[in-house]
This record gives C-alpha cells, sequence and structure tokens, in this order.
C-alpha cells in the first residue's frame, strides 16, 4: 500500500522551502527522478545549434526527457522549451495553496528551465522581468502576464505545436514516474507532472486549430490531464501504468 509522505511546508519562509525543494530535484530523499527528468530536459540536444549531447546515466524520467528533446525536429525545440518552462506557470495558477507556494512553484520551473538554457529564452524575446516577477510574487496577475509573456514568445519562436505536444507528453510521463515511488507520493513531482501535462494540452489545441483531425486527440488528452485530480497531490493519486498507457493513446491519435 502506497503510503502518503507530502512535506510540510506551511510556515516555512519561502526561502527555505525553494531551498528545500530544489534540493529534493538535485535527487536527496525519494525525488531523484525529478533531477532525472529536469536536467536532461534543459540539457542541450544531441546536434541542436552545436550544442552537446544530453547527459548519460539517464533514470527513468531523465530517459523520457532525454527523449522529448532529440525527438522533436531541430525548428521546434526553442518552442518545446518554452512549453516545459510554461508547465510550472500553469501548475502555480492551478494550485489553492497560495502567493507563496505558487512563487516557489514557478522559482523551480526559472532554475531548471529558464536558468539552464536561458540564450534559448532569450533569443525568443521571452521578457525574463515579467518571469521573474511572478517567482517574487506568486500573485495571480503577475502569474498571468508570464504566462502571456511565454505565449508571445512561443508565436514567435514558431515550431511545430504538434511536435511539441509530442514532446510535451514525454516529459510528463517521465516526471510522473517518480510520483508514485516506494518511499511514498512524492508532491513536487505531482506538480510538476501535473504542470507538464496542462502545457501539452495548450500545444495540441494550438495544433488541432490547423489539423481539426486531432478532435479526438484532444479528447484523450482531456482524459489524461483529469488524471490528476487535483492541484496539489492526493493521497492516492492515478497509478503511474494508467498515465503512462493514457498518454501513449495521445500520441497514437497525433499520429
Amino acid at each position: 500500500m502506497t503510503t502518503f509522505r507530502p512535506k510540510l511546508w506551511t510556515g516555512v519562509s519561502a526561502a527555505v522551502i525553494l531551498a528545500a525543494g530544489l534540493a529534493a530535484c538535485s535527487g536527496e530523499g525519494g525525488e531523484g527522478g525529478e533531477q532525472g527528468a529536469n536536467t536532461a530536459a534543459v540539457a542541450p540536444a544531441a546536434g541542436e545549434g552545436g550544442e552537446g549531447g544530453a547527459e548519460g546515466g539517464a533514470g527513468a524520467g531523465e530517459a523520457g526527457a532525454q527523449a522529448a528533446y532529440v525527438g522533436v525536429p531541430a525548428e521546434s525545440r526553442v518552442a518545446l522549451r518554452l512549453a516545459h518552462l510554461e508547465g510550472f506557470f500553469l501548475a502555480a495558477q492551478k494550485q489553492t495553496a497560495g502567493a507563496e507556494t505558487a512563487a516557489v512553484l514557478i522559482a523551480q520551473g526559472m532554475l531548471e528551465v529558464f536558468d539552464a538554457q536561458p540564450d534559448a529564452f532569450r533569443t525568443a524575446g521571452l521578457d525574463e522581468a515579467v518571469l521573474r516577477k511572478a517567482a517574487e510574487t506568486g500573485s495571480t496577475a503577475d502569474i498571468a502576464a508570464a504566462v502571456a509573456a511565454i505565449a508571445a514568445a512561443q508565436a514567435k519562436a514558431g515550431g511545430d505545436p504538434k511536435a511539441v505536444a509530442k514532446g510535451m507528453l514525454a516529459i510528463t510521463t517521465g516526471l510522473y514516474s517518480g510520483v508514485v515511488t516506494a518511499d511514498g507520493v512524492d508532491p513536487i513531482e505531482y506538480q510538476h507532472s501535473y504542470g507538464a501535462a496542462l502545457s501539452a494540452k495548450r500545444a495540441l489545441d494550438a495544433a488541432a486549430k490547423a489539423h481539426p483531425e486531432l478532435k479526438a486527440a484532444q479528447a484523450d488528452m482531456d482524459k489524461l490531464v483529469a488524471m490528476w485530480p487535483a492541484p496539489e497531490a492526493p493521497a492516492a493519486p492515478t497509478p503511474v501504468g494508467q498515465v503512462s498507457g493514457q498518454a501513449a493513446r495521445v500520441e497514437l491519435a497525433l499520429s
């Protein structure tokens, strides 16, 4: 029986929370899968504009993220990076624990995704100041402004939304592989994978505007997102196998 062992953040300052969360994403405790997923995802993909290949020794989550970036055409990789970053902001918009927790979630995304490849985001014209403000305040208005800034950068970056949706599906399942572990439920992995799923849905919705035949894929994507029953991890999250299976159905519908 899976044991629910959430991190208790109540009454702790944002700085302490962020330090704890980022340490967790570095592989401490039972959250090694998060480091794998995000390190590989933000590491330069092989053959991308003279950048080196992804790091070796990938765990389950890392392998999924590596496959996401390596498997996406070069012209869509910046768009995928933007979608990956966007997921943290979308998850922050959904959470109900308050501005401080939202700010921590965004700050994690900035460190793990933006700071690992800042030039790629700046080339796309992303307004970094807007993102940093949201990471500081966690306010509803600032997060909405950041999401809008990312959307503007995505429009400039171009790329194929269909390819981005597929890439985000790989990142989603890679991250979710660390949610239910032998040590219990990992609430950080849960939120990060939830954000990735929300971003995958947005990419697919964008693709469907040009490809009406993707309606079946959209229906399957809605079922996938529903597998995160709440913004914060419940005591009994959806089993990993069910999430992976539904993601495979979305990808099949995309194909």
